[in-house]
């Protein structure tokens, strides 16, 4: 996430259809962006979480909150301003307590307390795709030309709130109509997971370690209907895009109750699948991540939701200058 917000601030004199642009002069700024790969320096620093490497992760963090804290920028607003991608659930780890006024990009709210992390100032973003979009799907009968009811593809033990998919396992594998496989999303493991999402009507997204994952993205991309498990999950850009309108939602209780899910998908009339089809490819294009980016993109739709937050930001800032209480709004 970093990376592609990073790059599209890069653009020279920026694009006609930017969300966001970047200035030279500080005190013009709506918003600074802070260029910190909190994902990367996980996932190579402390990825198994004990290793002594997570050390070197922490004093990165030490060293960019030194630099942050010494900005007057930073200081004229307690960092209010300032947008920190945040993407991988346990990203920037141990110094979350020092940015939890910022403008956070998360992926969701899982491994988040209330007191760093809401929906009044922080972005929820998508993860990006592995799999291939689905560009030459169309097919005169969509319906009929998917086969499979229901698919689903990844690793079934999980911590957390992604218990759920051993038990989702033990009540969906081996059902009339349903693939579902133990796998990584590696090598050829991809491509079948490509071919099984194009040629299924319903693709289940079950919650991962924390209640989001690739997973939905993937489906939205391959124009597979995603069924959302989920007693609580937040999603990308929810105030523009109504996803009830092209995913069949089910709370946990529900998808557990034995063929209650199954007979809820496969009495779904064929009239309705289509439309939500139909809804669902036209919605794709806001989860592509591309350079430079076009309207609409990904990254675009991300910046325009900072925007949005922007006035909440300012009202923070403007009664913190009156009021020497933290922030109780």
């Amino acid at each position: 996430m970093e990376y592609w917000m990073m790059a599209s601030l890069q653009q020279q004199g920026g694009a006609a259809a930017a969300e966001a642009v970047r200035v030279r002069d500080p005190a013009a700024a709506e918003a600074f962006f802070v260029p910190f790969f909190s994902s990367l320096s996980f996932n190579v620093h402390g990825r198994n979480m004990t290793d002594p490497d997570t050390e070197a992760d922490r004093l990165l963090q030490v060293e960019l909150m030194d630099i942050l804290g010494k900005s007057e920028y930073w200081q004229r607003s307690a960092g209010r301003d300032h947008v920190i991608p945040m993407h991988h659930p346990n990203a920037f780890r141990f110094m979350r307590d020092m940015v939890n006024a910022s403008v956070l990009i998360v992926s969701d709210f899982g491994r988040y307390t209330k007191e760093l992390a809401s929906l009044r100032k922080d972005v929820v973003a998508p993860y990006v795709h592995v799999v291939d979009s689905f560009l030459d799907d169309n097919a005169s009968d969509p319906f009929e030309a998917d086969p499979t009811l229901l698919f689903f593809r990844g690793r079934p033990v999980r911590k957390a709130e992604g218990k759920i998919r051993g038990k989702l396992a033990k009540i969906l594998k081996d059902r009339d109509g349903v693939r579902f496989e133990d796998s990584l999303a590696i090598g050829d493991g991809i491509k079948i997971s490509t071919d099984g999402m194009r040629s299924s009507k319903f693709c289940l997204h079950p919650a991962g370690d924390t209640p989001s994952s690739c997973r939905l993205f993937d489906a939205i991309v391959s124009h597979c209907i995603p069924v959302i498990i989920s007693s609580r999950i937040e999603l990308p850009f929810e105030d523009e895009i109504d996803y009830s309108e092209f995913s069949p939602f089910f709370s946990v209780e529900e998808a557990l109750e034995p063929d209650y899910l199954l007979n809820q998908l496969r009495q779904m009339p064929k009239e309705k699948w289509v439309e939500m089809w139909s809804k669902l490819k036209n919605v794709s294009s806001h989860y592509e991540f591309q350079y430079p980016p076009r309207k609409d993109d990904a990254v675009n739709m991300i910046w325009r939701h900072v925007r949005h937050k922007i006035p909440a930001v300012n009202l923070a800032i403007h009664m913190s200058r009156r009021l020497e209480v933290p922030d109780w709004w």
